[in-house]
């Protein structure tokens, strides 16, 4: 029978340290991307607001 040694154990303590590590980060810039995909469509959101405003502001104007 074969016993891990602390070098082997010591190896897979970092190697699993850094998999978490790189999940960790994985997961911070997916939210990161969720985030700035938010603002994109706020921004489109309220330029899409002001045109309908433009056009319905004309449209008013013409009926006056």
């Amino acid at each position: 029978m074969t016993y891990p040694t602390t070098q082997s154990l010591t190896s897979f303590s970092m190697q699993e340290e850094l998999v978490r590590d790189r999940i960790r980060t994985l997961h911070r810039e997916a939210e990161e991307q969720r985030m700035a995909s938010g603002v994109i469509r706020l921004r489109r959101a309220r330029r899409d607001a002001e045109r309908a405003s433009t056009r319905l502001r004309h449209a008013l104007l013409r009926l006056v």
